[in-house]
Parts: structure tokens; C-alpha cells; sequence
């Protein structure tokens, strides 16, 4: 580690102004965990320590930091177009981008609406869903159906359905008509099962509480993550997402699935749904759309869902609802040159290679002092460990403080869950490494 003299000296100031969000800023500001640049699967501190990245920076960088050829399209589209207003105009890249997504996606996915992040993404989506309804003549169909433990981002509808109790509450009911469905998580059940579990299929048949509870002419969607992941990559129970669809199926509810952290590669595959032969009315992306290198995110939509929009007269704005920057120029470039990466050293189809590979590994640090639970999907895995007495988080935040500034590795803590998700192009000599130097952080902080 270095000195407090040498720390100081290569800190851009006092660290003061800037509220970091989803951190103990108190914390980070005695201890800083400073990144400067980054190339491929490693980061560097501002002194040049090269630090491991098994966070993919956070569920974003899927083609490694700092590649070429995106890198090349974010300079040349900033030098030839840096802006073009997105209402009633548009510029070329924004209709190739919703294209290759669209072709990407499965069945009649085939419409993409930008926003600029996976939090606008998933306001969109519930606000299309209201919408929706009241075009059909449905407009009682208001309430929506999250699930606990889900994550679903930091605006007010995503955050409302969302079922992180740590995230909401601070900001008391935030939507009204909001329900969840229960945590497909047991631990008694699941403990350190590789993948998907066996049990639990059956709590899909919850909705089918909620809608006897509020009936079914008052619901408008669900929205759940395949895999959720910021609670702690929790895969789903075999069969029960295709339980889902069928529930919603029966009674005309709309099935949202939140991909933030699952598409473009973290389970295999483009989208979650061609993973789970699930087909959704509806997908959220971001993060990994551009390989981090720019904020970019959206919603895939079925087809007659947008041509329900696309009715009335031809002037008229169809949908009340966008953003400053969707679609932005300098996102879209990235975007494509991130999809031409993935497609060129076929990244998908080597993370579902490596995910045998990578879950034997993780599940290798079972065992260990205070490890509660393991569980992978694809590229991801998340470690429970037990937490300290009277200090509920501190054991995982030590973890992940010990980790970068002992053992130069970047791991994302949570509570007292250690998650990895690294980027696609790991190597199998740094899964090794990864999981070794996780393995040293857990035993450091028992």
C-alpha cells in the first residue's frame, strides 16, 4: 500500500465536492480506490498499480476497457457529429444500432426505444406498459408487479418495483399500486448449487395470489431480471421464468424482463430470454450495449405493442416520452463498434465456453472462513459470507476494501456478498487468479 504522503500526492484534490453514489463516501475519502486508465482485463491506480478487474468495471465492460476499435469510433464520431436533437430528428447511427439490437433479439422483439441508462430503461418500459393499456381501452391496468430482492435502477418506477429493502427506505412508498412477488432465493433449498436450482419453479404461481388479491384487470406488467444481480446473482429456479410467461400469458399481463446486467454476453448470449427460451413483451438493456465506454441504454418492444402506439394522425408525437440524449451520436458509435467486437472474437459464445469452467472455480472457495453460499450464471457469481457480529455489511465491504488495495483485485461488494462478473475476455489463467485472489480477501477479513 502506499503512504499517506504518497496517496496525497497524486490525489486531484480533497475529494470533498463529488457525493459518490452507492458508496460509503466517508470510507472512500480516508482510503481512496482511485482508477486513472485501464486496457483489456486491467485497471491502474493513478500511481500505475495494475488492478485485476473481476467487476467487467460493473457489469459494463463485457469486451474489456479501453479496446481500439471503440475507442476509434467514439473519436471519430465526436469530431463529425457530437450532437443531433432526437425529437422529430435523427441521425443515421441511432436506426443502425436499433437494428442490429432488434436482429439480435429474439421472436418480434424487433422495436428499440434509447434512454441513457439501465434506470431510464426500465421507467420507459413501465411507463410503455401503462400507456399501453389505456390505448387498448384498459386504462385500469395500473399496478405493477416487481419482485423482492429484484434491482431494477434508481428512478422512481424502477426503484418502487425494485425489492432491494436497503435501496427504498430512504424514500418512503415512491410509486403507489405497486406489488411484489417473493424472492426465488432459499438458501436451506439452493445453498451452493452450480447454475440453475431444481426448487422453486413453483413460486411462480404467486402471481396467481396477487392477481386473485387484486384481480387481473388491474395489473399492467411484471417486471423481473432473469438473473437478478445486484442482490447477489441469484439464477432463476428451472422452469420458472416459462411459468411466468404462461401466468401472464392467461391473464393479459405484460412480462418485462430487466437485462441490464444479463445481455450482450454475461450468460451466453445476446438476451437472457434466448438463454431461458423465454420470450418477454419487453427487454431493458444498458451496460453492456457499449461495453461501458458510453452511457447508452433502451427497451426492445414487440411488435404489436408499437403498432398499438402508431395509430392516430401521422403528425402527431405517439408517445409523450424520451430524453435529451436517447440515441446520442458518440453512444450509438460506441454501441455498434461494442456489437462488431462481440460479434468478430464471437465473446458470446466463449463466456458460455468458459462458464463451466468458471463455476467449478468459484465454487472451489467453498469452505472457506464465514462462506455462506455460492452461486454462478454464465460469467457472474456472487459469495454470501456470514457477517460480523453487530456490523451487518462489514465483513463483505472489508473484503472488497482488502482486495483492491492488498491484493490488486476489483471486486464489487454488497452487504456482505462479494460479487464478480468479469469481463468476457478473461483468460483461464486469470479466472485462476480472480478466484485466488478472492479466496485471500475472504481468509484476510475471517
Amino acid at each position: 500500500m502506499n503512504s499517506i504522503a504518497e496517496t496525497e500526492a497524486i490525489l486531484p484534490n480533497d475529494l470533498d465536492a463529488y457525493w459518490m453514489p452507492y458508496s460509503a463516501n466517508r470510507a472512500f475519502k480516508k482510503s481512496p480506490r482511485l482508477l486513472a486508465y485501464a486496457r483489456d482485463m486491467l485497471c491502474f491506480t493513478p500511481e500505475g498499480r495494475a488492478i485485476l478487474d473481476g467487476t467487467a468495471g460493473l457489469w459494463c465492460a463485457n469486451a474489456g476497457h479501453c479496446r481500439a476499435p471503440i475507442v476509434e469510433a467514439i473519436r471519430t464520431q465526436a469530431g463529425q457529429l457530437d450532437f443531433a436533437p432526437p425529437f422529430h430528428f435523427g441521425h443515421p447511427n441511432a436506426f443502425v444500432l436499433a437494428s442490429r439490437i432488434a436482429a439480435l433479439a429474439p421472436g418480434d422483439l424487433n422495436h428499440v426505444f434509447f434512454t441513457n441508462s439501465g434506470s431510464e430503461a426500465v421507467d420507459t418500459a413501465l411507463k410503455i406498459a401503462l400507456a399501453y393499456h389505456n390505448l387498448r381501452g384498459e386504462g385500469a391496468r395500473q399496478r405493477l408487479i416487481g419482485r423482492e430482492r429484484g434491482h431494477h435502477g434508481s428512478g422512481f418506477g424502477g426503484m418502487a418495483v425494485g425489492g432491494i429493502a436497503a435501496n427504498r427506505k430512504l424514500f418512503g412508498s415512491l410509486l403507489a399500486g405497486v406489488d411484489h412477488l417473493p424472492s426465488t432465493y432459499d438458501r436451506d433449498r439452493q445453498a451452493f448449487t452450480k447454475g440453475e436450482p431444481e426448487w422453486g419453479e413453483h413460486l411462480a404461481d404467486e402471481l396467481e395470489r396477487i392477481v386473485g388479491m387484486h384481480d387481473c384487470s388491474t395489473i399492467a406488467a411484471v417486471i423481473v431480471e432473469p438473473v437478478a444481480g445486484a442482490t447477489g446473482v441469484l439464477p432463476p429456479p428451472s422452469g420458472y421464468l416459462k411459468r411466468l410467461r404462461w401466468i401472464c400469458d392467461k391473464y393479459d399481463i405484460l412480462l418485462i424482463f430487466d437485462e441490464v446486467t444479463c445481455a450482450f454476453g454475461r450468460l451466453g448470449y445476446a438476451f437472457a430470454a434466448e438463454r431461458y427460451g423465454v420470450l418477454p413483451d419487453m427487454i431493458t438493456f444498458a451496460k453492456g450495449v457499449t461495453s461501458g465506454a458510453a452511457p447508452l441504454g433502451g427497451v426492445i418492444v414487440r411488435k404489436p405493442i408499437y403498432e398499438t402506439f402508431m395509430e392516430g394522425p401521422g403528425h402527431a408525437v405517439e408517445l409523450g416520452h424520451g430524453y435529451t440524449y436517447s440515441g446520442h451520436p458518440v453512444a450509438c458509435a460506441a454501441g455498434l463498434a461494442a456489437l462488431d467486437l462481440y460479434g468478430k472474437e464471437d465473446l458470446f459464445a466463449r463466456a458460455l465456453q468458459l462458464e463451466p469452467l468458471w463455476g467449478n472455480a468459484v465454487h472451489g472457495l467453498k469452505g472457506l472462513p464465514n462462506v455462506l453460499d455460492i452461486r454462478n450464471a454464465g460469467l457472474s457469481a456472487a459469495i454470501d459470507l456470514g457477517a460480523k457480529p453487530g456490523a451487518p455489511g462489514k465483513r463483505g465491504f472489508d473484503a472488497m476494501d482488502r482486495a483492491f488495495h492488498d491484493f490488486d483485485l476489483l471486486l464489487r461488494g454488497v452487504g456482505d456478498t462479494l460479487i464478480l462478473t468479469p469481463p468476457l475476455i478473461v483468460s483461464e489463467a486469470q479466472i485462476g487468479e480472480i478466484v485466488e485472489k478472492t479466496a485471500r480477501a475472504i481468509k484476510a477479513v475471517a
